[in-house]
């Protein structure tokens, strides 16, 4: 959108606010000002921006100065709107995503101006409180989109099997990090090089980095066999499907622009699409499924059989179950300890089918210390213990009906051991999760009450409890002081 088009929008706005604010209809206003009826649609839809003469006839008609009706500010009924026509959020956000475009939401704006007006008020005074940054619009969007489509995707999924027909891929995975390689520098003529970023204490946080110009892959020194595969997958994926618009580094430094995240996701989505096959993962994840008792043995094999990290293993899962299982109602999240004192944070979550319970608190609340994403992080960081555990939980949040079979994996920050990281799948207990699950009956999966946070838990002799229920305490104290009121009615 051009700075034009801006400035048609605005005037547009201007013209439609002030004539319904004058009850005119067009009939009345065509009378006014001697413009005819099309015309005046088409000033009001943003498409035509009339000559001086014609300006001052609507500035007339409708009873406001010329430099009122063409200036880009306006009452404080409105001015909102017309901020956000001018600021760079609409560009910014990717409409199209969401079957929307300019020109509707401008329809809508002008239809209701008022509602509009103190709708965006809200969301701009709840972006300024929360200190929302641009990159959290394009993350919140995505990951709205994800949920959208049961977070499975035909076109990439596709683009794997197509993939593997072009270069006669049939050999079974995991796939050696020399073969993926290979590919990469064969057919499209690109290096990997390992050294240079080691050398620079700056970048040691970033994974990988292609250079364009020099057709390099740089990866960095001490990674997994599952996360340099999956370097590989993914720059193998930008380059099958012909992405321009993307991130160069894993770590995307400034998300300057929606595209770029949601090509860096598309590329993503493929390297695990292409690390595991879903036809043989969702046979996998049947015959885990059908064991009579809980394993934890074999929820970590299936990391080794590809070869994968956690993440990898579980947000596929977020791909297969829907698809293949026919399991809908679900949510993934990550949990991260990084001050290495029981401080966690929620630092990835996508939820399918609805709001499930588990979700980011962007208050600073105290998680759960109930949930088994927390538990297993602190197994995992007590001395002496593997780097990598798995555990199951049946979790019964308190005062809602709802249960889901928590599946969780934690291993330990490789740059700083005392620290881990779970992720974990939750699956909402229906007739379909529970036809499928065989394990769900065996006493040694343990069941808890748990709740989201403890600021907002009632839960009486929680011997886990981090902080006091103190948002609870205040909606109690406000309740009290309506009730005393009630009184001297």
């Amino acid at each position: 959108m051009t700075e034009q088009d801006k400035i048609k929008l605005i005037f547009a706005f201007k013209v439609k606010y002030l004539r319904l604010q004058k009850n005119l209809s067009y009939q009345q206003l065509k009378e006014a000002t001697g413009l005819s009826t099309s015309y005046l649609h088409d000033i009001e839809k943003g498409t035509k921006y009339p000559k001086i003469d014609k300006i001052n006839a609507l500035a007339r008609a409708l009873e406001v100065d010329y430099n009122e009706l063409v200036s880009t500010t306006a009452s404080k009924k409105i001015q909102p709107i017309i901020n956000l026509l001018q600021s760079d959020f609409l560009q910014m956000f990717p409409l199209e995503l969401f079957g929307l475009d300019l020109y509707r939401l401008f329809k809508m704006f002008s239809n209701t101006p008022d509602r509009v007006n103190a709708f965006i008020s809200t969301i701009i005074k709840i972006t300024r409180n929360y200190q929302m940054l641009e990159e959290h619009f394009y993350e919140t969007a995505l990951r709205s989109y994800q949920e959208m489509f049961d977070n499975y995707f035909d076109n990439i999924e596709q683009a794997v099997q197509d993939f593997k027909a072009a270069h006669e891929i049939d050999q079974p995975m995991p796939y050696a990090t020399n073969f993926l390689e290979s590919i990469l520098k064969e057919h499209y003529g690109i290096e990997v090089e390992r050294t240079t970023l080691a050398e620079k204490l700056v970048l040691k946080n970033i994974r990988s980095f292609f250079s364009e110009k020099r057709q390099t892959l740089f990866i960095n020194q001490g990674l997994s066999t599952a996360q340099e595969n999956f370097l590989l997958g993914r720059e193998l994926g930008f380059q099958f499907m012909k992405i321009v618009e993307r991130p160069y580094a894993t770590r995307i430094v400034t998300q300057d622009s929606f595209e770029k995240l949601f090509n860096n996701f598309k590329a993503s989505y493929f390297a695990v699409a292409l690390l595991m096959d879903e036809e043989e993962l969702a046979k996998d994840l049947r015959a885990f499924a059908q064991q009579t008792t809980w394993s934890e043995t074999a929820l970590l094999q299936l990391l080794e059989k590809y070869d994968v990290t956690p993440e990898m293993l579980m947000q596929r899962m977020t791909n297969i179950f829907p698809k293949h299982l026919g399991i809908n109602d679900l949510f993934f999240l990550r949990l991260s300890d990084e001050a290495g004192a029981e401080d966690y944070q929620m630092t990835k979550e996508l939820h399918l089918s609805q709001l499930h319970n588990p979700h980011s608190n962007v208050r600073n609340e105290h998680y759960c210390r109930r949930w088994v994403a927390v538990n297993i992080i602190k197994k995992v960081n007590a001395s002496g213990a593997p780097p990598l555990m798995a555990g199951a939980q049946i979790s019964r949040y308190w005062d809602t009906t709802n249960e889901y079979l928590c599946l969780s994996i934690a291993k330990k920050n490789n740059a700083q051991p005392t620290t881990g990281v779970s992720v974990t799948v939750g699956l909402l207990l229906t007739p379909a999760v529970r036809a499928l699950f065989r394990f769900l009956d065996d006493p040694n999966l343990k069941t808890a009450s748990v709740s989201t946070t403890c600021e907002r838990c009632a839960m009486a002799n929680c011997d886990t409890r981090a902080v006091p229920p103190i948002v609870l305490q205040e909606l109690e104290a406000r309740q009290r002081v309506l009730d005393n009121l009630a009184q001297l009615e």
